[in-house]
């Protein structure tokens, strides 16, 4: 838990940074059986980049990294939106049924050939997950006909803007998600092997570990839950755009992941940890929006804010910082005013 200290308290300061501008921003309130307010709309739009991460974790757990799941994202969405808008009645649950399971589907053969490069052929997961990554992009723009498909269904808009026992569906989906993988990786030796893969894949292979198929399955799960989060992204707009939807969510993911404490070199990972960072930024983006700093300076204040949680998480900065004060305190006088030039 103590890892998870910084993480926490930037969260705690970012959400009491929002009070001083809304003083309201606490306040849930049920309208119409829903629960509505500033806190359920972080969690609401976190949950798209809590899946994404989620799978990502687990990738750079064996020592690897999935580029292509903003391309994946985009493609689920348009492949789901571009079956219901030929449907003739898009109410049909049924039909929905069917988007759904198409994209997933999809998402599911994007994920086995990214596994087949790295895990068969030994391409590096970086240019193995670039190709789709470019590639994919255009297989959306390709499926929507370079256009935005809009949809009028109210079944498949409950998946990412729909409410079930009061609280936001994606936001259900993605905690049950979260908490399976959680339950899998954890509650039996999977967590372990992929660790053992990630932090050393000889030695795991001399072992006797089968990482070609750890590696695979990692790669596929990830797809299914960017399948996942391009479904609730489009279906919170109606609609689907293969140019834009998507755009960047793998550099948030990795960005979550990073937050979470998991360590890119592979090997050691919380899943915890990169929900937590899906939070932090979404939580940083609206915090950007309340305190109104202008456009033109979003990033940049994003980055510092980023920056600063990434060096009060490093063990290595903290110690750097202490024997830094340490020798200002232990030095005389004269040797104190040199060492502050």
């Amino acid at each position: 838990m103590k890892r998870f200290v910084w993480p926490v308290g930037v969260l705690v300061a970012l959400l009491i940074t929002n009070v001083f501008f809304s003083h309201s921003f606490f306040s849930i309130e049920m309208r119409g059986g829903h629960l509505y307010g500033s806190i359920v709309d972080i969690l609401r739009s976190s949950a798209p980049l809590a899946l994404v991460a989620l799978g990502m974790t687990l990738v750079i757990a064996t020592g690897g990294i999935d580029l292509s799941v903003g391309a994946v994202v985009a493609i689920a969405g348009a492949l789901a939106c571009l079956h219901i808008s030929g449907l003739s009645d898009q109410g049909s649950v049924a039909g929905v049924l069917v988007a759904v399971g198409l994209a997933l589907a999809l998402s599911l053969v994007l994920g086995v050939w990214n596994g087949f490069l790295v895990a068969t052929i030994g391409i590096q997961p970086i240019i193995a997950t670039l190709i789709l990554m470019v590639a994919g992009r255009g297989l959306a723009q390709l499926i929507t006909d370079g256009q935005i498909i809009t949809v009028n269904s109210g079944p498949y808009k409950m998946i990412g803007a729909g409410y079930w026992l009061g609280l936001p569906l994606c936001v259900l989906i993605a905690g049950a998600v979260v908490a399976l993988a959680a339950v899998l990786v954890r509650r039996s030796a999977l967590g372990m092997l992929l660790e053992a893969v990630g932090g050393n894949a000889e030695a795991s292979r001399l072992a006797g570990i089968k990482s070609r198929w750890l590696i695979l399955g990692v790669y596929v799960f990830a797809a299914v839950c960017a399948g996942v989060a391009g479904l609730m992204i489009s279906s919170n707009v109606s609609s689907a755009d293969g140019n834009n939807a998507g755009l960047l969510i793998e550099l948030d993911a990795i960005l979550a992941v990073v937050i979470g404490g998991t360590s890119l070199s592979g090997g050691r990972f919380s899943i915890v940890g990169t929900v937590l960072g899906a939070v932090i930024i979404k939580t940083l983006d609206i915090t950007i929006y309340t305190v109104g700093v202008p456009p033109e300076v979003t990033l940049l204040f994003k980055a510092v804010v980023v920056i600063v949680l990434c060096l009060a998480q490093s063990a290595k900065f903290r110690a750097m910082f202490q024997r830094s004060r340490t020798v200002v305190a232990a030095a005389p006088a004269d040797e104190k005013v040199q060492v502050r030039a």
